[in-house]
């Protein structure tokens, strides 16, 4: 990367936590390159978010199955090819030591990254020992001078989603749901990830009580966006969504040529 985006990284950190308001939401269309990332900016958003499902996917490999370092490498080009913050979908931090992980952030360029604490299989790990691993990320970046935008993703709704859980049953999540996230802001996360949370009682609770800034995803099922902002949401991303969509365009066109 090149050092004048170095020295322009700490004030990229913080436009991009600025813009994290309870409220009026941050809009993240995620992208997986640097064509995509250029066509969020000439859109007129003001930060660029990568997704780990489409860039792996674009790179060759399925979910948390690319190395690191090729992933970091497509974070840099997508840094070095936008005037604007982009956070960075760092998964689980690739099994990294936190200065190791923060090193690799702030080389990319990354003014931010989700962090998530479940792995491939969508486990849950050790609430207390994902903040305590936050914190050191938090802890490292800091020793660093570096202001990185932690968002913490908490996993609890995700797996029941994706295993076809019966609506309504979100709700009794919850409590874990905000155990986990209030102890990540607690130890330096800037804003939480309830990835998969959607139906309506179970998100006003959560909102309810969360103690820091909240991402949700744009689901096809959850709430519009105006609702997401009355509920205070601060930051709302798409995850593979584009990709998925954009995939299955490029799919029927190809069909289309065949006749």
């Amino acid at each position: 990367m090149a050092t004048s985006q170095l020295t322009d990284l700490p004030s990229r950190c913080d436009l991009l936590r600025s813009l994290h308001r309870p409220g009026a939401p941050l809009l993240l269309p995620n992208v997986w390159d640097v064509a995509t990332a250029r066509a969020v900016v000439a859109a007129g958003f003001p930060v660029v978010a990568t997704g780990s499902v489409a860039v792996a996917a674009a790179l060759g490999y399925e979910d948390h199955e690319a190395p690191a370092h090729e992933m970091f490498a497509a974070a840099a080009r997508i840094a070095n090819g936008v005037e604007v913050p982009v956070t960075v979908d760092a998964e689980a931090g690739y099994g990294m030591e936190p200065d190791e992980l923060v090193a690799a952030l702030r080389s990319a360029g990354a003014a931010g990254c989700n962090l998530e604490d479940g792995d491939a299989d969508h486990v849950l790990g050790d609430a207390v020992v994902q903040a305590e691993w936050l914190g050191a990320v938090r802890q490292a970046a800091a020793d660093e001078g570096y202001p990185l935008v932690i968002n913490a993703r908490v996993d609890v709704f995700f797996g029941p989603m994706l295993a076809g859980a019966e609506p309504g049953t979100q709700h009794e999540l919850v409590p874990e749901a905000l155990e986990r996230a209030n102890a990540y802001l607690e130890a330096g996360a800037d804003c939480v990830y309830p990835i998969g949370l959607w139906e309506p009682d179970a998100l006003r609770a959560f909102m309810a009580e969360v103690r820091g800034p909240v991402n949700l995803v744009r689901l096809p099922q959850a709430p519009p966006l105006p609702e997401m902002a009355e509920l205070g949401v601060a930051r709302v991303s798409w995850g593979p969504l584009l990709y998925l969509d954009a995939m299955a365009r490029f799919t029927a066109q190809l069909g289309s040529l065949q006749g």
